[in-house]
């Protein structure tokens, strides 16, 4: 990996293109990825920032019978989903998510390098489907409060934001909408099934899951960065 002259590196790992699909054998490849990489920083002098994507799902599941978890009224960057409870689920992409970033964690402080990481939500792109692996466990995402989706502008915003202030430190929480109403929950399931077999609109159906799950961390940080973007934009026009 060719990282010399590098100041910063924003990683995120994609399944190998014959591979696809998350299991037992891409949690062991996105794992030596995030190794790997974070070892090849940790050897390049220029760096001086890894912005490490990671995903809400290394933060989201295993809380409700952890007597010792953190308070569990709202999940946010101090949570880390439960191993043994991914594995037991088989929830591979919220278990390899979490192992990557937490082997990445341990490099970086280790080896001393400056990283912040960004848990996503879900990526709302056009060719979402019902296949995506971040979707397994959505019913019970939903009742629990805590399935958020994620713009990719505002996901770039985000990965800029972080890397450009200085005092970024540690995780940040990213989404900026949370499907937590039935009417969202059956323009989701219309989008990723686009067929007659979709949910159909209930209109008495109008109960509020109560959100569980905060990125007022990332929030705060983009409000108060948002003048340097206004700047920015600003002397864009005038060029």
């Amino acid at each position: 990996m060719g990282l010399k002259g590098c100041s910063a590196l924003f990683y995120s790992f994609e399944p190998p293109s014959d591979h696809s699909n998350y299991d037992e054998f891409i949690v062991e490849v996105e794992v030596k990825a995030a190794h790997n990489v974070l070892e090849a920083c940790a050897q390049t002098d220029t760096i001086e920032k890894v912005v490490f994507t990671s995903s809400a799902t290394a933060i989201i599941w295993g809380h409700e019978n952890d007597q010792n978890s953190p308070s569990m009224d709202n999940l946010d960057e101090i949570h880390w989903s439960d191993i043994k409870f991914c594995r037991k689920f088989k929830l591979w992409h919220a278990l390899s998510k979490t192992l990557a970033e937490k082997t990445a964690w341990a490099l970086a402080m280790d080896r001393g390098v400056n990283m912040v990481s960004i848990n996503a939500g879900l990526l709302m792109t056009p060719d979402l489907t019902i296949t995506n692996p971040y979707l397994k466990g959505a019913a019970e995402m939903y009742e629990d409060g805590v399935l958020v989706t994620v713009d990719l502008d505002f996901l770039v915003e985000a990965h800029i934001c972080v890397y450009e202030e200085i005092s970024t430190y540690g995780r940040y929480l990213c989404f900026n909408h949370i499907i937590n109403q039935t009417e969202d929950a059956i323009k989701l399931a219309n989008m990723l099934s686009p067929s007659p077999s979709s949910p159909q609109s209930s209109e008495n159906d109008t109960r509020i899951i109560q959100q569980r799950i905060s990125n007022k961390k990332l929030n705060k940080l983009m409000v108060e960065w948002q003048p340097q973007i206004n700047d920015l934009a600003n002397q864009d026009e005038c060029l």
